[in-house]
């Protein structure tokens, strides 16, 4: 599976784990990224490739930690934390795991591999140092932190959300000529312009009122109605659309409750985020890295609700220092803090120019050209 490192790429495997949904997104970027350059791509989910109790490990546990333990969770994020500590036994791990994958990667020999997720990487560079393959491996971290899952010997690319993390992989022996930071890959289409007050129309909002988008995440998760009802005690004038995900149960329940003091939109699973983000000023709910960099590209101010410990409470340290966004720890205060922000026109403004200076609309296509630059 030798392949010829000089050569420009002519197949192109982005590698995600459905461990949350942002890392299925930023994958599907960078194919769409890949394929507008004219480079064919194909995006494989891995933990279709193994078996169901590891699948279950991945990805229904984190749901379920998310939901119900999100200190364990957030426990288990620091204890984890410590670069090139756990490589070998995480590693030996995945590889009783993961056979049907190698088959598959053996099947398809793509000229170079992309993951926004760390367990297809662990697998790729146990894989090459072995001499079982010779293709080059770049990752994509989808946080504004690195976590220590993500820090691996011999990646060829680095992709960074921040300069931060550029400085902290170099610091722990990365080569610093391999680390880029171009943001985290989203869908180019949140770097469209759409005029606000028309795309509001278009779902039917009213144009001239400020609007709040709550998001509850891919999977609909955590104390959403409680969220929404200390939302609806803010004073101003205000609309508020909530995007419930997958979760059908949140949908109809919303749907459900008795009239709101504001104007409320309920909305299921949904392929046009983008023009919601669009029609929206705030975005209201947790700080996931990748739905926090598409409201960014969308020019929407954050306002963050009890992040998850770990990934979450480390993107929100890098927003608040940033002056994008605000935080709520305690969910009655909620309406007062959004109340003061929307009364104070210069900070909000002030926020908004952050926003612009923070955003990474292209960086999909960034990553994409940085690779193809480097193999020609």
């Amino acid at each position: 599976m030798k392949k010829d490192s000089a050569a420009k790429p002519d197949s192109v495997m982005v590698l995600s784990a459905a461990a949350a949904t942002g890392h299925l997104r930023a994958a599907d970027a960078l194919v769409s990224a890949f394929e507008a350059k004219g480079v064919s791509a194909r995006h494989v989910e891995v933990l279709r490739y193994t078996n169901p109790v590891f699948r279950k490990i991945y990805s229904d546990l984190y749901v379920e930690l998310m939901t119900r333990g999100p200190d364990l969770l957030g426990w288990l994020y620091k204890t984890f934390d410590r670069p090139w500590r756990f490589q070998k036994r995480r590693l030996a791990l995945d590889r009783l795991n993961t056979g049907p994958l190698l088959k598959l990667i053996r099947q398809e020999n793509p000229n170079l591999a992309l993951c926004t997720h760390f367990l297809p990487a662990e697998i790729l560079l146990y894989l090459r140092k072995k001499k079982i393959l010779d293709i080059p491996v770049g990752v994509v971290v989808t946080d504004f932190d690195a976590h220590a899952m993500w820090i691996l010997q011999n990646v060829d690319w680095y992709f960074v959300a921040c300069e931060e993390t550029r400085v902290y992989l170099a610091a722990l022996g990365i080569p610093p000529e391999t680390i880029f930071v171009t943001g985290i890959p989203i869908d180019l289409k949140f770097g469209m312009e759409k005029p606000r007050a028309e795309t509001r129309i278009k779902l039917g909002l009213d144009p001239d009122k400020t609007t709040l988008l709550v998001s509850a995440g891919g999977y609909g998760v955590g104390p959403v109605e409680s969220l929404v009802r200390a939302i609806d005690e803010v004073q101003h004038p205000i609309q508020i659309v909530v995007i419930c995900g997958r979760n059908k149960r949140l949908e109809d329940h919303l749907k459900d409750l008795p009239e709101a003091r504001h104007s409320m939109k309920i909305i299921g699973f949904t392929d046009e985020m983008d023009s919601w983000m669009a029609a929206s000023d705030l975005l209201v709910g947790k700080a996931g890295g990748l739905t926090s960099s598409e409201a960014l590209a969308r020019g929407l101010a954050l306002v963050i609700v009890n992040p998850i410990p770990g990934q979450e409470e480390r993107n929100s340290d890098h927003f608040l220092e940033e002056g994008v966004g605000i935080r709520c720890n305690n969910l009655p205060a909620l309406a007062h803090k959004i109340d003061t922000l929307l009364a104070d026109k210069e900070r909000f403004s002030r926020m908004q120019q952050a926003v612009k200076r923070m955003a990474r609309p292209d960086a999909a296509s960034d990553v994409v050209s940085t690779i193809l630059k480097a193999r020609v």
